[in-house]
This record gives structure tokens, C-alpha cells and sequence, in this order.
């Protein structure tokens, strides 16, 4: 908790006062559900199959492994690991030994690389030798001299690195192998740190997000129970489950904590994920709109696959459109809740039972009874139901901060300890939330205000139109104009038609784009979110060329 500020550690004691956090570790929580279900599965990848005893196990074996390399409570690991099942039982043995992960993508690079181990000063780095045709050992040569912190290079895989001397390198096989009589003699404390997330932002410069154990628990468990998750569930993981979302909202986290299935997938590829499906007899995944879209397209190439075992779609990190839903819904002939989150704290998702009005135009509600939501303005105070404004909240599972960052931490809470979370949003009259955009995302057009999200909405109603971004651009004329990127099958209109079509269906005028740029398809950051920052980026760049 040394990273963790006075204020958070009394929240922590009240929400574990009232019944919310159980004082258990991940590890312990794991130990409770494997003792109920040992022979349940547990995890599949491909032909590969874990009961929860053997999962156990494996945990067990990597664990004295991991203690025999003389690794310590409190010491920090760089994780880089795809959807394996090695992801699952190193994060496992690590959890059980106190020492905390980092969790990297499998998309990040160099520089992530380079600018989060100078942040944390991790004494390993644990990655696949290669996977998906990618040399993450290679690229971890080149990276890891550069930080004299970490000593210890763990792949999955034999290696191929010859590694310097001064380096101690071990592949998860040989950790499991080895037989090792060493005790594990103290489990951590669950208010310790369990592992840190990455931020999605796009500043440049990751913000790295504690989760101690036995919130992040809490977590897993409100999330698996607000999307009907039991022993029966079986999850498959699409994303990438150094997430947030796929990991914990509920994730595999939620599903293992309930004594179901995860079922691990390579890529969102709708060919691995239907055969999955059909192969695992999946119950329930999480995806986002560009995939719920691809999947759309190529279900009628799968007609003979039985995906009837599907139940429950979960949809976030961007806002589906009612039409897709419904067409989604109505073509895999199950439910979707759509969800919103922070990795940082507040999950929501609308309800099993909503209708089809509520799942596709709101987010839902909190997970838990213990979070608290208002809607303030730019003065802090709460506006009345109903109202625009920056949504904050706190909750048994917000986070009390970002790792070494007291002057953003400073600005990042209220002060009655809300987390702002930067999203524009509202309650509506049924306590739903409704997310329309970030708060400095909107648009000042010649003094009115624009919401970017609104306007995609429309111009995706377009039939030619498959997809849409807008941003705003310094004006000296407007202060700020509007910028449409629109992705089509080939087709282009000119602006005036695209204007045209968007006045004949009520769009306000000042609401209607000063520009049009056609792009094959539109940059992404994290899960599922538009890359609004390389968007302007390219409106900059595109400008400059014209003049």
C-alpha cells in the first residue's frame, strides 16, 4: 500500500466494513473456487486443457520456481504475454508470491517497452521467444541493456537470444520442471498492490494503474454476477487479457471466480472464434463494435457452425450503433450488454433483462451497490438528472492512484475522493448512464458546442458510409471546425451531399462538417477506441500538404 495515499487506505477499510471486499487475495479467491470444482475446467487454448487442479498445480510449480530465482514480495516484472495459458498461471504464481506484474500488451513495442521499465524499474521481463510472427525476444535484446533493474529474462518457448552472463535466463517449461523444495513463506497482504494495469491514453506517456487484491477481486466477482456468470459459463477471451475489460470486466477473472470455463483465443479473428464457439459450446464473450461489425459480415459463411450455445455478448470501449445491435442480436440469437469502464474504477453494464431501447443507447448501470455516480460541471457541483456534464464516481473497486504520479493524482480526484473520470455523460430517468463523449473532446464551433459522438451517429445512418471519426481543428475564423473521417466500400461523396443528407435528417447546421476525409480505415488505441489524436494528426498533415 506505500504507493497508496491515506485517504484511499480509509476508503478501503470502510468498503471492507460494510461487507464489499472479503480480505482475500486473487490467490486465496483462485484456492476457494478450485476447491469446490477441482475437476472442472478451468482453461482451454487450442488442444490444451486445464481442470482447476491442475491449475493449481502449474500455479504451485511456477511459483517455488519463480522464489528459487531469489525473486520477493514488492519486486516488479514486466509481463508481455498473449492469450496463452501461460498467461494465466504465471500471473497466478507471480499473484501467490507477492511480486507484481506489470501487464504489457502484446502490441506494444520498443518504446512502451522502454518508457514503462524506466517508470517502474522492474527486475524481470517475461515474454513469448516469438508468437503470431513477432520476435518479442528480439525486440526485449534490444530494449532491456538500456535498464540495468532487470536481471532476469523468463520466455515461453525456448530461446532465441544468446543472453549475456550478466543475465539470468530461464524458460517457463525449466521453472516447471525443476523440483524445487522451497516454501512459499508469506503470501501477500490483500491490501497489497496485485498487479498494475496500463492506461489508454494517448498522451504518449503510459499512466500506470495499481489494483490491490482484494478490490480487484471485488471487481471480478460484481462483473461476473451483473452478467449472469455460474459454474456452467463458459468465456471465451478475444481481446487481449492484459486488458482490463477482458481480464476483470468480468473476464477471465470473473469467469475462474465463478468456477467456469476460459476459453483463450489467438486473435478476434471471427474464423478461430467461431469454430471456438461452436468446438467449447461458449456462453458468453466481450468484444467491441469494429468485431461485433466483422462478425456481422462473415456469419453467413458459417451457417453450418451451431453457435446456439451463445447466451450473453458483451460490447464496450465504443458505443454500438441501435441498428447493429439489433441486427447482432438478432443473427447470433443472444443478448447484449453493453458496458462502459475504467481500468482505474466504475464498471457498468446494462442488464440481462433490459430492452433492446435501453441496451443500445445507454451503458448501464454501476456493478456494484457500493459505487456512488454524480454528473458535476466545470464548478464541481452536481447538475440535475438528466443533464450533460463530467462523469465521477467511487466505488469497492476505484483505484486510490496512479503509480508515481502525485501532481496528476492531485487533479484526477475531488475532493470528497471521486474519481473524474474525463467522460461527458448523463443519468437518464431510469439511473442509466449515457456516455456521449470526453469532456475536452467537444467541439467549440464559433461558440457551439459540438459532441463528436453525435455526429458520427448520424453520419454512420448513411448507407454508404461504414464507419465515421470526428474531430475538431483550430480555426482562426471558428475557433475550432469540424472534421469528418469516413471510411466507405470505395464510394465518395462530396461534402455538400454528405451535408445535404445530414440537414434533411435534422442535424443542426453548425453541426455540419467543414471537411471530409476519406480514410481506408480508422487508426485505434487500446480496446476498440478511435485514435482521435493521430486522426488530427493527419487532418494537420493533409492541410499542410495543400498549401
Amino acid at each position: 500500500m506505500s504507493q497508496q495515499m491515506d485517504w484511499y487506505l480509509q476508503e478501503v477499510e470502510r468498503y471492507e466494513e460494510l461487507g464489499f471486499l472479503r480480505k482475500k487475495t486473487l490467490m486465496e479467491e483462485l484456492d476457494i473456487i478450485a476447491q469446490r470444482f477441482p475437476h472442472h475446467l478451468a482453461v482451454v487454448e487450442g488442444n490444451r486443457r486445464l481442470t482447476y487442479e491442475e491449475l493449481l498445480q502449474e500455479i504451485e510449480q511456477l511459483s517455488t520456481g519463480f522464489l528459487s530465482l531469489g525473486w520477493q514480495q514488492g519486486d516488479r516484472v514486466l509481463m508481455q504475454l498473449p492469450n496463452t495459458i501461460e498467461f494465466i498461471t504465471v500471473l497466478f504464481s507471480l499473484l501467490k508470491i507477492g511480486v507484481q506484474p506489470v501487464l504489457m500488451l502484446p502490441s506494444h513495442r520498443e518504446v512502451e517497452i522502454d518508457t514503462v521499465a524506466k517508470m517502474v524499474q522492474p527486475i524481470a521481463y517475461i515474454c513469448c521467444s516469438s508468437y503470431l510472427g513477432f520476435q518479442y525476444e528480439c525486440m526485449a535484446a534490444q530494449v532491456i541493456p538500456q535498464h540495468k533493474s532487470i536481471r532476469y529474462i523468463v520466455t515461453v518457448g525456448e530461446s532465441t537470444i544468446q543472453w549475456p552472463a550478466s543475465y539470468t535466463h530461464v524458460t517457463v517449461d525449466q521453472l516447471k520442471e525443476r523440483n524445487y523444495s522451497l516454501a512459499i513463506s508469506a503470501s501477500p497482504h490483500y491490501r497489497d498492490t496485485a498487479l498494475y494495469l496500463l492506461s489508454g491514453g494517448t498522451t504518449g506517456i503510459p499512466k500506470i494503474i495499481p489494483k490491490i487484491h482484494e478490490a480487484y477481486a471485488y471487481n471480478a466477482f460484481a462483473s461476473a454476477e451483473k452478467c449472469g456468470m455460474t459454474p456452467e459459463t463458459a468465456y471465451m477471451a478475444v481481446l487481449s487479457i492484459s486488458h482490463d475489460y477482458p481480464l476483470c470486466s468480468p473476464g477471465i477473472l470473473g469467469t475462474l471466480f465463478t468456477g467456469g470455463k476460459v476459453v483463450l483465443c489467438q486473435t478476434s479473428s471471427f474464423d478461430e472464434a467461431f469454430h471456438e464457439i461452436e468446438k467449447e459450446q461458449v456462453t458468453h464473450t466481450a468484444i467491441v463494435p469494429t468485431i461485433a461489425s466483422l462478425w456481422l459480415e462473415a456469419f453467413e459463411w458459417y451457417e453450418d457452425l451451431n453457435m446456439s450455445s451463445l447466451e450473453v455478448v458483451l460490447i464496450g470501449a465504443a458505443h454500438i450503433e441501435q441498428e447493429m445491435a439489433v441486427q447482432f442480436m438478432n443473427t447470433f440469437h443472444c443478448k447484449i450488454q453493453q458496458g462502459y469502464g475504467l481500468g482505474e474504477g466504475i464498471t457498468c453494464f446494462t442488464a440481462l433483462n433490459d430492452p433492446v431501447e435501453i441496451v443500445t443507447s445507454c451503458q448501464g448501470q454501476a456493478i456494484s451497490i457500493g459505487d456512488e455516480i454524480k454528473i458535476i460541471d466545470e464548478l464541481g457541483r452536481e447538475v440535475p438528472q438528466g443533464q450533460l456534464g463530467e462523469l465521477v464516481a467511487k466505488g469497492p473497486y476505484t483505484f486510490g492512484g496512479y503509480y508515481q504520479a502525485s501532481a496528476l493524482n492531485a487533479e484526477i480526484f475531488t475532493k470528497d475522493y471521486f474519481l473524474r473520470t474525463g467522460d461527458k455523460a448523463r443519468i437518464t430517468s431510469d439511473g442509466n448512464i449515457q456516455i456521449v463523449g470526453r469532456v475536452r473532446e467537444q467541439i467549440n464551433r464559433a461558440g457551439e458546442n459540438v459532441i463528436p459522438s453525435e455526429i458520427e451517429s448520424f453520419l454512420r445512418t448513411q448507407p454508404m458510409i461504414k464507419d465515421a471519426a470526428v474531430v475538431g481543428l483550430p480555426d482562426k475564423d471558428l475557433g475550432e471546425s469540424i472534421c469528418a473521417f469516413i471510411v466507405t466500400d470505395g464510394q465518395r461523396m462530396e461534402r455538400d451531399e454528405i451535408c445535404s443528407y445530414l440537414f434533411h435528417i435534422g442535424v443542426a447546421p453548425y453541426k455540419l462538417p467543414d471537411r471530409i476525409i476519406y480514410v481506408e480505415r480508422l487508426p485505434f488505441i487500446n480496446v476498440g477506441k478511435v485514435d482521435k489524436k493521430k486522426l488530427k494528426q493527419m487532418a494537420m498533415e493533409s492541410e499542410a500538404s495543400m498549401h
